[in-house]
């Protein structure tokens, strides 16, 4: 029997060796395949840092958003792609970084992948201090990226507004944002240094195709005569910018009609005149210097190209240049009198954006008497046959989106209005009825984790 136990003994330590050497091989091959890992990390990384200056603030941040672009299949908007006819029109620009920024050594966080989506990129941390990139979506009418020029943005925004005002409609056009966004650029023209070539901007496009237009035969038998005017609205005060700055009343007549008493009315006849008058205009127009853009403007300035019809009114299109809204962290280093203005441009803002909620959600009732903005736009809000367009003018160095409100926006639809709110913070102060729609989706979002809980 011993020699048997021996045989069985020496079997089973030859086996356990085996086992143990089949362990020890596995190991090695796991040690060789980590070595081959960090090798081409550390190649890629080496590579990197051969593009990128790695001693960047924020390079960590960059190289995920670059990763995140590659693998995109972007369509971005093109002159080709239809236009769809809308009463309110919700439109997103995104301007390239300045020179400021540049300098800065800020990051482009927007992306803009197809004809309707925005992507704002927000950099965040784990618990565990991991960095991490996460990528909201924001979907509007059209988007414009950085490269889409004043003619491409006239395209789908403006240009479908012109014939309304030749059908006896009100037709309106503004452009939203920060200051320092490009709302003066978008609406007035492109810049050289401090010039301004005003030919480019939406102001002259319009009036070269309201002159076009009226050629067409079955205009041309209505005999219309086209006027112009130009008016700011600084702290609650309308000023006429064709008149010397003439201080203007605004006031409802008999028939609750509102006027803005004293108002010049320049009769033009071809797009040079009009060219003229914006140059006028844009010549007194309040501005000053902010700590987030050197040549703020510090004014609403409203352009009208009006038609009449024997004396009386056929159709009129406003065309607005706002005043840049801004956060209260950009106004920490203003004196008092920047703050006030900031504050009045803060408010007024605040009553546009509750006259357009109403319109997108028809409401009965529109709050168009919160400003002297809202107040002299009221027939564009009211009245069936107007037709309105919002161009949002977003800075591509911003990171001021709240999370909350991306699913409400997501879908689209008549939901749009709140992406301007999410963008913009706008929407400081939220409404009852915003209110308990966040609760409502906070009450589906809880109910859904119960079933998937259950």
């Amino acid at each position: 029997l011993k020699p048997t136990m021996n045989v069985n003994l020496q079997t089973s330590i030859m086996h356990v060796s085996r086992r143990k050497s089949n362990c020890v091989k596995e190991v090695e091959k796991l040690q060789e395949k980590r070595e081959k890992r960090r090798l081409q990390q550390q190649e890629l990384r080496e590579k990197r840092a051969q593009e990128v200056d790695v001693n960047l603030p924020n390079y960590e941040i960059m190289c995920m958003i670059r990763d995140f672009r590659a693998s995109l299949d972007y369509r971005p908007l093109t002159s080709n792609d239809l236009i769809e006819e809308h009463r309110i029109c919700v439109c997103v620009r995104a301007r390239p970084l300045n020179k400021k920024e540049l300098t800065m050594k800020d990051l482009d966080v927007i992306t803009i992948p197809s004809k309707d989506v925005v992507m704002v990129h927000e950099p965040k941390q784990k618990v565990d201090l991991t960095r991490y990139l996460e990528n909201q979506t924001f979907r509007f009418d059209y988007a414009f990226d950085e490269n889409s020029t004043n003619e491409m943005v006239y395209r789908f925004t403006a240009q479908p507004l012109v014939e309304t005002i030749f059908e006896r409609g009100m037709a309106t056009c503004f452009a939203y944002g920060q200051t320092g966004s490009g709302k003066t650029h978008t609406m007035g023209g492109d810049f050289s240094g401090k010039n301004q070539d005003c030919s480019k901007g939406i102001y002259a496009l319009s009036a070269r195709d309201v002159f076009l237009m009226i050629k067409k035969p079955n205009y041309k038998k209505l005999d219309l005569q086209i006027f112009a005017t130009f008016f700011e609205i600084y702290s609650g005060k309308v000023f006429d910018l064709l008149n010397n700055k003439t201080k203007l009343r605004v006031l409802e007549d008999g028939k609750q009609q509102v006027q803005v008493v004293g108002l010049q009315e320049r009769e033009v006849k071809c797009t040079e005149d009009v060219l003229k008058l914006i140059e006028v205009g844009n010549s007194c127009r309040t501005s000053g210097q902010t700590s987030a853009n050197a040549h703020s403007s510090r004014s609403h300035a409203v352009f009208q190209i009006i038609l009449r019809r024997r004396g009386k009114m056929h159709g009129k299109f406003s065309l607005i240049d706002l005043a840049g809204n801004e956060r209260g962290a950009d106004t920490s280093s203003a004196d008092r009198q920047t703050r006030l203005e900031g504050a009045e441009i803060n408010k007024s803002l605040l009553a546009l954006k509750e006259c357009i909620r109403a319109l997108g959600r028809n409401k009965p009732h529109t709050p168009f008497r919160a400003s002297k903005l809202t107040q002299v736009l009221r027939d564009s809000f009211i009245g069936e046959n107007s037709r309105t367009c919002m161009v949002g003018q977003k800075q591509s160095c911003e990171l001021t989106v709240d999370p909350s409100a991306a699913m409400d926006i997501h879908q689209g639809g008549h939901n749009q209005l709140e992406v301007l709110e999410a963008q913009w913070g706008v929407g400081s102060s939220p409404q009852r009825d915003d209110l308990k729609l966040l609760c409502e989706q906070n009450v589906r979002q809880t109910d859904t984790h119960s079933l998937v809980c259950t």
